[in-house]
This record gives structure tokens, sequence and C-alpha cells, in this order.
């Protein structure tokens, strides 16, 4: 269970006092406890990667304006916390790995985009990101 993972590194990093993992996994801890009472019941695992994602895509755009304003600390600090939180996601499929999985999956040349993504959202979910699963499908249709 990807709670109990997250709160053994974040007894971890409190003994470390690393205040850049605490901070990210406290955050996180929170995220996937407040998940949990509002559905009422244990998350799936599908349901802890997609709160995981969606810290890393707000991870990924605190990045882009300290990128945007030049500054270097803060880029430093949003490049740790990324790393940290694409630790707890699976092993990344690459684009040359998505394509046999989409093809037979039955996306096909002159099929609708929306049609395709959600074929393709589906398996792919937590095994590749937003971004590549679309110019992937981008490309096969």
């Amino acid at each position: 269970m990807l709670k109990t993972q997250v709160f053994d590194q974040l007894k971890q990093a409190m003994k470390n006092k690393d205040t850049v993992a605490k901070g990210v996994l406290t955050l996180l801890k929170s995220a996937l406890d407040s998940a949990v009472k509002e559905k009422g019941a244990e998350l799936t695992f599908e349901e802890e990667i997609a709160i995981v994602n969606r810290e890393i895509k707000q991870t990924n755009q605190s990045l882009d304006g300290a990128k945007q304003a030049n500054r270097e600390d803060l880029i430093e600090k949003e490049e740790a916390k990324l790393a940290l939180l694409t630790s707890f996601l699976p092993k990344q499929l690459t684009e040359e790995e998505i394509i046999p999985i989409l093809t037979e999956a039955g996306i096909t040349k002159g099929m609708n985009m929306g049609d395709a993504m959600k074929i393709a959202k589906p398996l792919l979910t937590g095994k590749a990101d937003g971004a590549t699963i679309s110019k992937v499908v981008k490309s096969l249709i």
C-alpha cells in the first residue's frame, strides 16, 4: 500500500532532518488521507497513483514557474521534490513501449482523438504520463 510506504519514508525523513523530503511526504500523506476520508474507504492502487500524478503535475508547474523566473534555488528544490514523487510511481513506459499496447487495443489511423484517448487512458494510467500518451496517440492517428 502506497500510504504506508509514504508514512515510512516520512518517519525516516524526520529522523534524518530532511526538510524537503519531509515537506513533500507530508503533503502527499495528507492528500492520500483526505482522499480516503472523502471516499469513506481505502483507495485502490489506481486512485493512489492518480493522487501522486496530481502532485507531480503541480510540482512540474512550480518548476516551470521557477525556470521562467530564473530562480536556481527554487529549481533545485522543485527537482528534488519531483524525484521523490516519481519514486512512488511504477516504472514509466517509453513511447516505443506504448505504441504496441495502443495498436493492440485498436487505435488506428483516422480515429478521433477523443475516442482514442478514451481507450488509451485506462490502459496506461500510472504507467505513462498524460503528455506522453497524447503524443503517441497523435502519432498513431
